[in-house]
């Protein structure tokens, strides 16, 4: 019922840019988070920004000053600006949606972008 779908992945140089897009579409509940996590082969997924529907956000050490994060509520759309893009920075990028009902959580995922840092 809920999808999420990624844009904007690809190859870029070190130094470079991208910018990301997930559009989420089903029923989405207005109060929600929205996030982008990554996964390196061989590694752990991990958190890279999260932002609310009330535009807190949260930030990887390893990103911030590099990255910003934003949504459209009216679109149930979030987006990544990523800047000085580093080799390190090169892995599967997923978009994250959690939802709350009552003191009922979900999580639902994007199938993932790759994004790939190299000369």
């Amino acid at each position: 019922q809920v999808q999420l779908v990624e844009s904007g992945g690809g190859l870029v140089q070190p130094g470079g840019s991208l910018r990301l897009s997930c559009a989420a579409s089903g029923s989405i509940f207005s109060i929600n988070t929205m996030g982008w996590y990554r996964q390196a082969p061989g590694k752990e997924r991990e958190l890279v920004a999260t932002i609310t529907s009330g535009d807190s956000t949260n930030y990887a050490d390893s990103v911030k000053g590099r990255f910003t994060i934003s949504r459209d509520n009216a679109k149930n759309t979030v987006y990544l600006q990523m800047n000085r893009l580093e080799p390190e920075d090169t892995a599967v990028y997923y978009c994250n949606l959690k939802m709350r009902r009552l003191a009922i959580r979900t999580d639902y995922w994007g199938q993932g972008t790759q994004v790939t840092v190299s000369s």
